[in-house]
């Protein structure tokens, strides 16, 4: 009987301590423990190329584009005149190609704590950022996304944190002093989402973001999307502005937007814009404990 040296070997997500999923690597495309975090990249049958970061999946082929649109368009369309954008993270360029679909953006600061990961994704995960981190409307800052808000002296329209979860350096990004930077750094009604991990698994996240958020902000609360890897349910997307009208724009409205600036999308749609603000009973309670 033949053996097959070659059989794929697993990767096993360590997000959480007593269940996880598991990917079949067909082939490592690479790996390496950066200057702050282990990334491995590799290849899957079901979800093509898949990027990890210290044991949890970050990025898929296959289904990246529904995080991405909806991290993006939400805010951006919600806003409707967004000049200027600060991303903090998002180093495998998605959110950054889909910001840039909107042609009124004047420019797009991205902070990256980690060069590998832009030039791994680059090299890698290409579709995702699909030219965007060489377009003329964009600049790439290496540093800490901490260290860059609280020093900065500009202003934002729009700012999306693309962290990883509160773990490793990504831990800072969800602090009451980082959601203070973020405020000194947005103009007058703009808008500051983020991701905020899958409420049902991690609702304790959603329970300290909105504490943290709230003294800050007019308005603090969540959107949401399923994104298949990351299972668990719902992912819920962290929400601040202190225009209260951003949340409230009707269908009508929105569509109205997104036709105009013939954004082309694969999930996103005005319907599901609106309709990501209705959250479980269980996000409910766990904002108003």
């Amino acid at each position: 009987m033949a053996i097959n040296f070659n059989k794929p070997k697993p990767y096993l997500e360590t997000l959480y301590p007593t269940w996880g999923q598991q990917f079949l690597m067909d082939e490592v495309l690479f790996e390496v423990d950066t200057e702050h975090q282990h990334l491995i990249i590799f290849n899957n049958e079901q979800w093509g190329t898949v990027m990890a970061l210290d044991g949890v999946i970050q990025t898929t082929e296959k289904d990246e584009f529904i995080y991405h649109e909806m991290m993006t368009h939400v805010p951006m369309l919600a806003h409707g005149s967004a000049k200027k954008v600060l991303i903090i993270g998002g180093g495998d360029g998605g959110i950054l190609r889909e910001v840039l679909k909107h042609h009124g953006v004047e420019s797009v600061t991205q902070v990256e704590i980690d060069q590998q990961v832009i030039d791994m994704c680059q090299q890698y995960l290409p579709k995702h950022s699909a030219g965007a981190f060489d377009h003329p409307k964009t600049s790439i800052v290496i540093a800490d996304g901490m260290d860059f808000v609280k020093e900065c002296t500009d202003k934002f329209d729009v700012i999306i944190s693309d962290s990883t979860d509160p773990i490793g350096p990504g831990e800072v990004l969800f602090t009451s002093q980082f959601y203070q930077g973020i405020q000194s750094c947005l103009n007058d009604g703009g808008v500051f989402v983020a991701q905020n991990g899958v409420s049902f698994m991690q609702t304790d996240e959603v329970t300290t973001t909105f504490k943290r958020l709230s003294p800050l902000f007019k308005e603090s609360s969540f959107y949401s999307a399923a994104v298949p890897t990351y299972v668990g349910g719902i992912m819920t997307f962290a929400w601040a502005t202190d225009d209260l009208s951003l949340k409230q724009q009707t269908v009508e409205v929105i569509r109205s937007r997104y036709e105009a600036a013939g954004i082309p999308t694969r999930f996103y749609t005005p319907e599901l814009h609106v309709g990501a603000f209705a959250l479980p009973k269980y996000v409910q309670q766990a904002i108003q404990s």
